[in-house]
Parts: C-alpha cells; sequence; structure tokens
C-alpha cells in the first residue's frame, strides 16, 4: 500500500472475490486471468477496486476485472493526458 495513503476500503467487503480464495486473482498464466476476470464481472465494486490497485500501484493480481498489463496501460494513459501538449513548431 502507498505510505500514507488513507483510501477508504469499506468497499471491500461488498465484493464479490471477498469469499475466494486468494490465489485465484493471483494467476501464474492467462486462462487464470480469464478466471479471475469472469469473477469480476458482475462484482459490484469493480470501480473502488481498480481505484484501488491503480492509486496503490499494485503490480501484481487482478484488480477491479483488470489485469496488470491493462492497468499498466491506464496509469500510462492517464499520464499522458495529464501532460500538456508540446509545441511543435519552433
Amino acid at each position: 500500500m502507498n505510505g500514507g495513503n488513507n483510501m477508504d476500503t469499506t468497499w471491500m467487503k461488498q465484493s464479490t472475490c471477498a469469499n475466494s480464495p486468494a490465489d485465484v486473482f493471483f494467476p501464474s498464466d492467462g486462462m487464470g486471468v480469464i478466471v479471475a476476470k469472469a469473477i469480476c464481472t458482475n462484482c459490484p465494486v469493480t470501480e473502488p477496486c481498480l481505484e484501488y490497485a491503480l492509486q496503490n500501484r499494485v503490480e501484481h493480481g487482478v484488480w477491479g476485472g483488470c489485469s496488470e498489463r491493462q492497468r499498466r496501460r491506464i496509469l500510462k494513459e492517464r499520464r499522458q493526458a495529464r501532460q500538456p501538449l508540446s509545441a511543435t513548431a519552433a
């Protein structure tokens, strides 16, 4: 967890995965990712789960229905969206 981050985690109790083994959400192969994401499909708290993983830079596992690769892509897109367009004319 990100030091000093006091993010609300009460949503975790409402998650579909709350009663699933944690190792399901930390798969070692692509098929495991598909299984974990399927559990997330109907979860009522995918948005706060994903934001938790993004804000805390969680690098492993499926969070909010997104794989590690998907979360890296989201973070990259967010960084790029915050950067001002650079002037191309000299």
